[in-house]
Order: structure tokens, then sequence, then C-alpha cells
């Protein structure tokens, strides 16, 4: 079945679920109910709160009406017959006195004794739906605003055959497990505060930690590749927002103002025009071209509380922000250093599928046609020359210039949208700068934002996820858990610990001096039974743990249980330090 029929018939079990519905709670006033990725929704009025046992019941009765073949009949209607028809109905009567300023018809649909405003299209009758199951309730102001009557939402899943939707529950039920929230708990990686402040995440010392061998990469990378860094600050005054032209295009992301003595300062919600304050602040020649400059940023951005998700969605970010300030000319090899940048840097965190995107001029755009046509064509032969596959996405471009999206997949196929490079008309106009060129005229230059994991915390969580938590060994928090059978063993685990790490208790003792090997090691001197160690060091997703007893001791051998494998080694320190560290170099 094409995405386009299967799209109709999960329209088509909405309808159905309304049917169901009215059956069973004939008082029912109906909202809306679209077909949406994987299902469909129907937001219902009703005068009690639904519960789980509800939707036991309306699925049983979807199924029975299913069997009945009940038949989609679809007619016209004037404005004024279906407000006769739809009489008691409130939501769907504001819906038509809409619809009668433009329309001088309107399409409804029936099912049974189900009728819907609806302009369809629909299938044939009941027994064509595929698959179905009613997965969850929640609550959905009528059209989205806050000064309308919460409605009932009940949200179900459809797929063409049986088969697909128990794969997918499988799959939702694995990513279940793998919800960072839920991970970010148990590893002590993370957490949020209601005194905080709601999508501020506080970062515990092994979450912070991740987040510095992260960022200790991302700098060394840049710098391999050209790049310099700079640093702005977390506000601006309301006068640089104006210019920027954020106040008019971002306002609604932005927080109000704040009075510093007879000026007013914006939180920053982007980095750009601090750094083209940086351009700005000497002359620039063509031979200075091109400037890559790069920034781990903080960014506030308001984002109601409805739709903050842990780390995903947040009102305080670190974005991995990066401007390159190049000529026309430069323009397409840019571009393709920016490209081969962003897979090489994606890459190395395990990510092997893409999903690339070029999106092109939107209705309301500034910058002429050319400028638009040049950059387009700049990145569309960029793309083509790399052997990039990519889909175009019409009209999706940012209003001050074309883009690139990547999505990046995660380890149970899905999408996550993280790297963008973006072309900008907008601010160097706006900012008035320019270069040099060779004849001694002002040229303005090209400007390229570019952001190559997106926000540090999204990134995370994404990780988080597609890793279970069970980070590779050069991102562990705590790379080697030393567990010793009793106390006897302490001074050879306490050895180990100084030869193998930096820190003398755990990886966040205290430094010791002499030669190390740079590994993060947690000596476990609890006085736990060893079985419970072990546990406690899996339930941690710890990559390699090493029990120390007699037979260590006296052998002068590591036993090495390593993550995710049964079999448990018994090897020389040379040997395992070899093996680790060729890991670790691998960025394994």
């Amino acid at each position: 079945m094409e995405n386009k029929n299967l799209e109709t018939m999960r329209h088509s079990a909405s309808h159905l679920m309304a049917l169901a519905v009215l059956n069973l709670y004939p008082e029912v006033k109906f909202g809306i109910g679209p077909a949406i990725e994987n299902g469909f929704y129907y937001d219902f009025d009703l005068p009690f709160s639904l519960a789980e046992e509800h939707l036991k019941k309306i699925e049983k009765k979807m199924q029975e009406l299913k069997k009945e073949n009940l038949q989609f009949e679809n007619k016209k209607l004037s404005p004024e017959e279906a407000k006769k028809l739809f009489g008691n109905q409130p939501y769907k009567l504001e819906l038509i006195d809409e619809l009668q300023k433009t329309e001088k018809e309107v399409m409804i649909y029936k099912l049974g004794d189900f009728i819907d405003l609806c302009a369809g299209p629909h299938i044939k009758s009941t027994k064509e739906i595929g698959a179905f199951r009613l997965t969850r309730l929640a609550g959905a102001y009528w059209r989205g605003s806050e000064k309308n009557k919460m409605l009932q939402r009940i949200y179900g899943l459809c797929f063409e055959k049986q088969k697909d939707l128990e794969d997918y529950l499988k799959l939702e039920e694995e990513a279940q497990k793998r919800d960072h929230r839920l991970l970010g708990q148990e590893l002590d990686l993370f957490s949020f505060d209601e005194e905080v402040g709601a999508g501020l995440p506080l970062w515990h010392p092994k979450g912070a930690l991740i987040r510095r061998i992260i960022e200790d990469f991302w700098v060394k990378e840049h710098f391999k590749n050209g790049y310099q860094l700079i640093c702005s600050p977390h506000i601006g005054n309301l006068k640089l927002w104006k210019t920027s032209g954020h106040t008019e295009f971002y306002k609604e992301n932005m927080y109000s103002p704040i009075k510093i003595e007879d000026e007013e300062y914006m939180l920053k919600p982007m980095n750009c025009p601090f750094h083209i304050k940086v351009y700005k602040s000497r002359i620039r020649s063509y031979r200075d071209l091109p400037l890559r400059w790069a920034e781990l940023g903080a960014v506030y951005r308001y984002e109601k509380s409805g739709v903050l998700h842990g780390l995903l969605r947040v009102r305080g970010f670190t974005q991995d922000d990066a401007h390159i300030f190049c000529t026309p000319e430069n323009l397409n090899k840019e571009i393709e250093i920016v490209l081969r940048f962003c897979f090489k840097i994606l890459k190395t965190f395990s990510f092997k599928n893409f999903e690339v995107y070029l999106s092109t001029r939107p209705e309301k755009y500034v910058g002429s046609l050319k400028d638009w046509e040049e950059a387009t064509q700049a990145i569309k032969l960029t793309l083509e020359k790399l052997k990039i596959e990519h889909q175009i996405d019409p009209g999706a471009g940012v209003f001050y210039g074309p883009k690139i999206d990547i999505k990046i997949k995660d380890a149970l196929g899905r999408g996550w949208q993280c790297s963008t490079i973006q072309i900008d008309f907008n601010l160097p106009e706006r900012f008035n700068i320019f270069y040099i060129d060779q004849k001694g005229k002002k040229v303005k230059p090209i400007m390229i934002h570019r952001a190559l994991l997106g926000s540090f915390e999204r990134f995370f969580a994404v990780l988080l996820e597609h890793y279970a938590g069970a980070f590779p060994l050069w991102l562990s928090p705590i790379q080697v858990y030393l567990a010793p059978v009793g106390k006897k063993h302490y001074q050879t685990t306490r050895k180990l610990a100084k030869e193998f790490s930096a820190f003398a208790k755990g990886y966040g003792g205290s430094p010791i001096g002499g030669e190390n090997f740079g590994l993060r090691v947690w000596n476990d001197e609890s006085r736990e039974t060893i079985s419970y160690k072990i546990r406690k060091a899996e339930k941690q997703k710890i990559p390699y743990i090493l029990v120390v007893g007699d037979q260590e001791m006296k052998k002068k051998t590591l036993n090495v249980r390593e993550r995710g494998k049964k079999v448990i080694k018994t090897i020389s320190k040379k040997k395992f330090l070899e093996e680790i560290l060729e890991k670790i170099e691998r960025k394994k």
C-alpha cells in the first residue's frame, strides 16, 4: 500500500473511532480527527473524563463496526444546509462559519450514524481498514489555543497488516526502554528541578563529563578544519536584535527585555549577531577570507511548557554554532568543506544513515532572485559532486536563504533533525558588512550559518537513546570498574587505579601524580558482595568490569568482563591496556 493510501485509511479509521464513541456516548461533541504519522487521533468533548478502560470499550466497538462493512458516503451541501445538519455540534458550526467566508459548498462524509465535516478522501468501506490499536489519551485545546476549551484526544495506531502493527509496537516498547529521561535518571547524568525552572537542565558529574568529552573532541576537530573559536555574551542590547531583525521575525521565541540602567537587553536566542559584530570590528580584505568562526554558545529560547520534553526541547541550551564568511567565488568550496566535515563528525558517533534535504526559496524572502538562484545552485552542485542522495524540500528555506538539513537515523531507524547549513543574504545586508576586493572596492561577503550537532542538549538526548545508555568506550564516563573481592585485595586495585588513571578514587576523585594511561576508573571499595558489585556496574552500563581476587593477585592477571559479552577473559594487564587504548584511539 502506498503512503497516500495508508494515510487515507488512517483518516478513515479516525471516523470509525468517532462512530464508536457516538454509539457508546451519544452526548459527545466532535472536534477534528486527522491522520497522523503511524495512525490517527480524534478530539472529543464529553461530560466525563475518559480513562484507559474507555479505550478498551471504544476499540472493541470499532472492531464490531468494522465487520459490518459500513460504507463511506460523501455529499456536498450549502453552508446553510450543513449548519442545520450539525445543529448540536458547536465545533463543526464554528468551522462552517469560517468556510462560509470563502466556500459556496462544504463536503460532508457519512459513516453509519456519524456525519463529519470533512474534505476527504476516504476508503470505500470499513472492511478496508487494516489493523488498529488505541494507544493513549491526551488533552488538547480546541484549535490549539489556550483560550479555548480543553478537549479529550484519543490517539490510535493503524497499519495495513497486523504484523506491521505488532512490529511497530515492539519498536515503541524498545523506544520506551531507551527514553533518555529515564536513562538520564538511572545513570545519574542530569535532572530538572521546579525551583530552577522548566526546560533548564542540571548536569550531574557523569553527564557533565560526557559533555566535556564531546566538547573537547568538537574543539580539536574544528581546529583541524581551519576554524577559530570566538565567545559571545549571554545578553545583548535590544538595539542589536532590532538591527538583526530578531525582534521582527523571531519575537515569539525571545524573552522579555531586561532593564539595565536606562537600556534594555535581551537574552540571546542566537549567536549570529555577535559573530557579525566581531567581523565588523575591523576592515576585512579578500585575503582574510574565508573566515570560519565557531562557538559553543549558550542560547535561550521561549518554549511553551506543553512542548518541553526532557533534553530534546529545552529553554536554555548550548548550540554548536559556526559562521563562515567567504567570497561568492568560494561558496561552492566552503559548502563542500562543511558537508565533508559534518558527515565525518556524525559518523564518529556511529550514525551511518542520513536523510538530506535541500530547502528552497519560500514565498516570503529577502535578497535578490539572482542571489537565491546562485546559492541554491551552489548547494545542488555540491551535493551532486559529493554524490549525496537528497530530496528537494520546495519553499522550506528560511526567509534569508536556502539551506541543507540533515536528519540522522538512530539505532531504531528513527529520524532526528540534526545538522543544518544555511546561506544568509539578510544579516550581511542589515549590518552592512563588507570586504575589500582586489580592485579596492567594498563587496558584501557570503555568510553561512552552520550547526553540526544542533544543540548539545538535544544531541546528547539522541545519543543516549541511540546507544540505549551504553556509551562507547571513548565516551563512557566510567571506562573501567575495579571490583576487589575483599579488603585484602584493596591494595592491588588501588595500584591498578593509580596506573590506569589520573584519579585515585573513581572517575571524580582527587588527581594523583605519576605516569598514567588517562582511563576513567572507578575503584569500588564498598563492602557489598562481589556479585552485587558486578550487577551494580552492569546496571551503570560500564564497558569493562575487572574483578580482583586471590587468583588475580597470585597470577598477576586480570579477570575481564566486557559489556555485552558473556565470555569472561583472563588476560595480562599489558594485553588489556593495548586492547582498551586501541579502542579509545579509534573512538569505539
